[in-house]
């Protein structure tokens, strides 16, 4: 009994795992963007992003750009099915990134469909400490709590797991690169290497 019980388990946790990726390829092949970025614009807007978004256009990216739409408290419809259709997500993480409901919003929904439905995130530290990030310490810490007064319980919790699960992911830090053009330059070699695994072998006969 121990042990059909067992087998029984793994059928269904291969099942689940199938199922799953089913659905993350389904989910690659019907997105519309390939990168949608996260970021904090008064941080990085006109420095740091605008050198990245010209590299991704540079490597033909196809990248969601908010042409500064005016940001309110919470996430438009817009944003919600750009994230969804888009195969990457790109944190870019800066020191007053916590200060935006909008980012932290934003960012929530990154992770949820990282875990529901495959999307890819990659992190920036642009300037910041992951460790400060996981923890809420620091200024980062500082500029989160302040965020956080007077809103309700449960958008702090979702923002806090939010920002602990990306602070785990293994990302680029500013800090380790002394020539940004090369981070840059790099980063963006990673994607296209990345969009040509989605796009698969050739179906044209050579």
């Amino acid at each position: 009994m121990a042990y059909s019980n067992f087998r029984l388990r793994q059928y269904y946790s291969i099942a689940d795992h199938s199922a799953f990726a089913l659905t993350t390829s389904s989910f690659h092949l019907n997105c519309t963007y390939d990168v949608f970025p996260s970021f904090h614009g008064a941080d990085v807007r006109r420095g740091f992003l605008s050198h990245l978004l010209k590299e991704f256009k540079r490597e033909a990216i196809d990248t969601f750009v908010d042409n500064n739409i005016e940001r309110g408290k919470s996430i438009g419809p817009r944003f919600i099915k750009s994230i969804r259709g888009s195969k990457i997500a790109i944190v870019l993480l800066s020191k007053n990134y916590a200060s935006s409901t909008w980012c932290l919003n934003e960012l929530a929904e990154i992770m949820s469909c990282r875990k529901d439905l495959g999307l890819i995130v990659m992190v920036i530290f642009y300037e910041v400490d992951p460790s400060d990030v996981k923890k809420l310490t620091g200024h980062f810490g500082r500029v989160f709590r302040k965020t956080c007064a007077g809103k309700i319980k449960d958008d702090i919790v979702r923002w806090r797991q939010a920002l602990a699960k990306v602070a785990t992911i293994a990302g680029y830090h500013s800090t380790n690169w002394d020539n940004e053009a090369a981070m840059i330059e790099q980063i963006a070699n990673d994607i296209s290497h990345k969009l040509n695994k989605f796009a698969g072998p050739s179906s044209e006969t050579p």
